[in-house]
C-alpha cells in the first residue's frame, strides 16, 4: 500500500461533494478522481479539487485505490459489484443495497476479493462518541429525524432514506434486529414512496418508535433512551444533551475542542475508512452492519405495503 491513497467519489451531487471534501481535507490521501453519468457535472466537480472528471465507471475505477459511492440508492449495489470486482475499497452511502440478497453479494464479494466494504451509517459515530453503546440496555428508544424534502432521495422511501440511520443505531444499542413491528403509520405526498413513516417496534423486549419524515418545514433530530433510572436525550440539531441517569454521558456538544466524530461525523468516517484500508483491521460500520439495517428496513417496507 502507498503512503497516499488515490481516492475518487461515485456521483458529483450534493452528497458526492461533501465526501469529495473528505478526501480533499484528509491527510494520507489524493483525491484525483469524479465520476458521474453527467459529465459536466464530473468535470465541474473534478475541477475544484485539482482530479479528473470521467463519465465511464471503469476508466474511473482504474485511476483509484478507494472509493466512496454516493450516487442514487438503486445504483449502489452495481456500482460497488464493480469496483470490488476491480479490486478497490468501497464506502458506500447507505443504504448499501436495494435487498438482503444484493447487500450479501457484496458482502461475499469483498471477502473473496480480500477488499473492505464500508457502509455510510455516520450517525453511529455519533452516538459512540457519547458512550451510548457502552451503557446499560435502554427499555425505550425513541427517535425522530424529520427534514424538509427534497427530490435527491426520491428513488427511496424515507425508511431507506433516513430512517435506516435510527435502525442501525437501535440494533447497536440492542444488540439485536429481530424486530416486531406493533404499529405502524405511513404517508406518500411527493412520488411513488413513503415521506412520513412512524412505526413502534419491540426488539428484544425493548419498544422503539421511530419517526422519519422529509415533508417538514422545522427539521427535528433526535434521540431519546429510557432506563430505569432516568433517561438520556440528545437533540442533534440544537446540539444539547439532557441526561437524568446517574451515569454520565461520556462527551457533550460543549466546549471548542469536540472529538471528531461529532464535530465532523462524515470526516470521521472517512479517517476510520482510509484507517482500516491501511492496517487491514475491519472497517468501523462493515457491510454486515448495512445489511443489518437494510433488513429490518425492508421489513418496514413490506408492513407499509401489506
Amino acid at each position: 500500500m502507498t503512503d497516499v491513497l488515490k481516492a475518487g467519489v461515485a456521483g458529483a451531487g450534493v452528497f458526492g461533494g461533501y465526501h469529495a471534501n473528505k478526501y480533499a481535507e484528509t491527510e494520507g490521501a489524493e483525491l484525483v478522481a469524479i465520476y458521474d453519468h453527467d459529465i459536466e457535472r464530473a468535470k465541474e466537480r473534478a475541477d475544484k479539487f485539482g482530479a479528473k472528471g470521467f463519465d465511464n465507471y471503469d476508466a474511473f475505477l482504474a485511476q483509484v485505490d478507494v472509493l466512496t459511492i454516493a450516487t442514487p440508492a438503486t445504483t449502489h449495489a452495481s456500482l460497488a459489484a464493480k469496483a470490488i470486482a476491480a479490486g478497490k475499497h468501497v464506502l458506500v452511502e447507505k443504504p448499501i443495497a436495494m435487498t438482503v440478497d444484493e447487500a450479501d453479494a457484496l458482502i461475499e464479494a469483498a471477502e473473496a476479493k480480500g477488499v473492505f466494504i464500508q457502509v455510510g451509517h455516520q450517525e453511529r459515530y455519533v452516538a459512540a462518541a457519547f458512550g451510548l453503546f457502552d451503557r446499560e440496555v435502554p427499555q425505550k428508544v425513541t427517535s425522530r429525524r424529520m427534514n424538509r424534502y427534497s427530490p435527491r432521495a426520491g428513488d427511496v422511501s424515507v425508511v431507506l432514506d433516513l430512517m435506516i440511520h435510527d435502525l442501525d443505531l437501535l440494533a447497536q444499542l440492542t444488540g439485536r434486529s429481530d424486530a416486531d413491528i406493533l404499529r405502524i403509520e405511513s404517508r406518500k405526498e411527493k412520488g411513488d414512496f413513503a415521506d412520513y413513516v412512524d412505526v413502534t417496534l419491540d426488539i428484544g423486549g425493548v419498544q422503539a418508535r421511530l419517526i422519519a419524515s422529509r415533508l417538514e418545514d422545522d427539521p427535528v433530530r433526535d434521540l431519546r433512551m429510557e432506563y430505569l433510572d432516568g433517561q438520556v436525550h440528545l437533540d442533534f440539531l440544537k446540539r444539547e444533551v439532557a441526561n437524568t441517569t446517574p451515569e454520565p454521558v461520556a462527551a457533550d456538544f460543549s466546549g471548542d475542542d469536540l472529538p471528531l466524530a461529532l464535530k465532523d461525523p462524515l470526516g470521521f468516517g472517512t479517517e476510520s475508512f482510509l484507517a482500516a484500508v491501511r492496517s487491514g483491521v475491519s472497517p468501523a460500520v462493515p457491510g454486515q452492519a448495512g445489511r443489518r439495517a437494510l433488513a429490518m428496513a425492508l421489513a418496514i417496507e413490506e408492513a407499509i405495503d401489506a
